[in-house]
């Protein structure tokens, strides 16, 4: 069992990277979102015959130690707001007031949330307050509550509450509106994070819970006995029982920065922003100096949340997001037409017009090529899709509106990434459609240089291979004393072990690093350093948290440093004719990447046609491929 399948599902297509321990094989699929399980099967038996030459789906499976799987189901839900209507008890009724700061966090809780609030008064007797809640949460219901979070000013007040509900609520009845504790969620003292994370988790559950779980069952058909694992935005996976359905929000892009880490590395690069284009979202993020930007305590736009995570925006814009028309100007996302339909070029019942659309009339994509000729773009459909939806109410032609929606896509993408552009920044494109838009989106950013990896296609899959099996934990020390804290110690020793047999491992056969943090009343670390049982504690510390990461090492790949090569004349494969103004088209250069010796070179215009995507170099740029096979492309204006 020397394989490691990698899974990145996406909300347009599925990646598959598998590593053998020499080397990657991968491919890409249709997700299939009315069930996901299929889309993962099928991208594994798509891989299994580019390793033995033919399908074989269970040898593979039996030859796998793990599958590392992640998904921006969840990303894609939150942004288009597709999940459960979410009620929430509360016990201080400002805490409303705390979730709203903010634009973004005010839209939010109304989307999410709206007027499903339920205040309970703990100073009520036993009898009333429990008679008080069954009346209120019934009303959460009634009103549409699918899920429902109890938010107490304390562990102790949550239980009473707990408890009552339990006593009042027979289980099977109570199990179809879930109840969520955010005590038992996450141990932060700091309510407003507390809060999110529980409304974020609770939104997001039931989108990764009846999938995960029906792949579970479809493997142990094929009596496969290895865990699937999720893998998070921390980095690490997990069993899926074990794993939290908010730590899987933006988990894709991790994937993303973790190859992208390895690449900055690789090219000696000091400042890399990742721009990581699906078909929903558009996902950056940053590598300074080495490291991958996270934040302690990290954030889903600007909501706070309790849990660490990689400092990265999606942005609602994707290759199969919707573009279209209001008030007279074009607007891009953040709908999206997703797999099914997905854009009108697919031919699958889509009418909404996408960018995929667009660079397949302008010529940018060849129809026969499309996802290594495995699907035929239809250019009628693409052509009715876009003189209906933006030509026609905007009174132009197509082939304006199609330079038209260029320009506002490549606006769109640009407006993610100038803020965070350095004088010293590399842009790493990838994803499906990111190759497509990096020249067009990286001019408007400033940005002069622009990465290309060989791997672009599945690079976030690719990412994954560098994951190990992990666990996290945070807690708050009851008393800011030695003993208190060697006594928490104590409990989260007992809870790692016993995590990590579940997923496998011995705590003893495991890295494991102890951090005891200080922190103000609200529950903000003031100061953190490493922490061995039995240390002294600062008797000016006000409060105190002790995190444990336990990780078990799982075999990783090792990238081979960029070497210098001497330019030579890239090989073209012929021309394509790509329009550049509504009365012009121009025969642009083909290069295949796979055909390039390492230090080809060539001037754009120009398309490169790598595996399963297609990179566009504009006019004034030029591509470099590396040693790696990489492509460097270079705006020489």
């Amino acid at each position: 069992m020397n394989h490691l399948i990698n899974i990145d599902n996406g909300g347009t297509l599925t990646d598959i990277c598998v590593w053998d321990g020499q080397g990657f094989s991968f491919t890409k699929t249709l997700t299939t979102p009315f069930d996901l399980s299929q889309c993962l099967f099928d991208g594994i038996e798509k891989a299994s015959a580019t390793l033995y030459g033919e399908k074989d789906l269970v040898r593979l499976l039996h030859q796998t130690q793990h599958i590392r799987y992640s998904t921006t189901q969840g990303t894609n839900a939150l942004v288009e707001r597709k999940g459960p209507p979410i009620g929430i008890v509360v016990e201080d009724p400002t805490i409303v007031d705390d979730l709203r700061v903010g634009a973004e966090a005010e839209a939010l809780f109304d989307d999410l949330i709206g007027t499903r609030v339920a205040v309970v008064d703990l100073t009520m007797s036993a009898e009333d307050l429990a008679f008080d809640v069954v009346q209120k949460v019934n009303q959460l219901t009634t009103d549409g509550a699918a899920r429902i979070v109890v938010v107490g000013e304390s562990r102790e007040s949550e239980q009473i509450l707990r408890n009552m509900l339990l006593r009042k609520f027979p289980r099977h009845l109570l199990g179809s509106v879930p109840l969520l504790y955010s005590w038992e969620l996450v141990g932060d003292r700091r309510r407003d994070r507390r809060t999110w994370s529980s409304i974020l988790n609770s939104f997001l559950h039931p989108v990764m819970e009846r999938f995960l779980y029906q792949t579970q069952h479809r493997l142990r058909e094929h009596k496969v006995t290895n865990p699937l694992l999720v893998y998070r935005n921390d980095g690490a996976s997990s069993r899926v029982s074990k794993s939290v359905a908010l730590k899987t929000y933006s988990s894709g892009p991790r994937g993303g920065l973790e190859g992208t880490q390895a690449l900055a590395n690789s090219y000696g690069l000091t400042h890399v922003l990742m721009m990581d284009v699906g078909g929903t979202t558009t996902d950056v993020g940053s590598v300074t100096g080495g490291a991958i930007a996270t934040d302690e305590r990290g954030a889903i736009g600007n909501v706070p949340i309790s849990f660490p995570m990689s400092n990265v925006v999606s942005v609602g814009v994707g290759g199969s997001s919707i573009i279209g028309v209001t008030d007279g100007r074009l607007t891009v996302g953040p709908r999206s037409v997703g797999a099914a339909p997905g854009p009108a070029c697919f031919g699958l019942g889509g009418t909404e017009a996408t960018i995929t659309d667009v660079n397949l009339l302008l010529g940018v994509l060849d129809p026969g090529t499309y996802l290594d000729g495995q699907l035929h773009l239809d250019a009628d459909r693409a052509r009715a899709a876009i003189t209906e939806t933006v030509a026609d109410p905007l009174g132009i032609s197509v082939e304006e509106a199609l330079l038209r929606m260029e320009t506002a896509y490549f606006e769109t993408m640009a407006s993610a990434i100038t803020a965070l552009v350095r004088e010293d920044t590399t842009l790493a494109a990838f994803g499906g459609a990111g190759p497509m838009s990096a020249c067009g989106a990286a001019r408007l950013a400033g940005v002069k240089r622009v990465l290309i990896p060989r791997l672009a296609a599945v690079f976030s899959a690719f990412g994954i291979s560098f994951s190990d099996v992990g666990k996290s934990y945070a807690v708050g020390v009851p008393g800011a004393t030695a003993e208190s804290a060697a006594a928490t110690y104590d409990d989260l020793i007992v809870r790692a072990e016993r995590d990590m047999f579940q997923e496998g491992y011995q705590l003893s056969d495991c890295t494991v690093e102890w951090v005891l943090a200080e922190e103000t009343p609200t529950g903000d670390t003031v100061a953190t350093r490493p922490y061995r049982r039995g240390d002294p504690v600062d008797a000016g510390a006000v409060q105190l948290s002790l995190r444990l990461d336990v990780v078990a090492a799982l075999p990783h790949p090792a990238l081979i440093g960029d070497s210098a090569v001497e330019p030579v004349d890239a090989v073209s494969d012929g021309v394509r004719p790509v329009r550049s103004a509504a009365d012009r088209v121009d025969e642009v250069s083909v290069y295949r990447l796979a055909d390039q010796a390492p230090g080809a070179r060539a001037v754009g215009p120009a398309i490169v046609e790598g595996p399963f995507f297609t990179a566009r170099v504009l006019s004034g740029w030029r591509f470099d491929v590396t040693s790696n096979g990489d492509l460097i492309l270079t705006d020489t204006h």
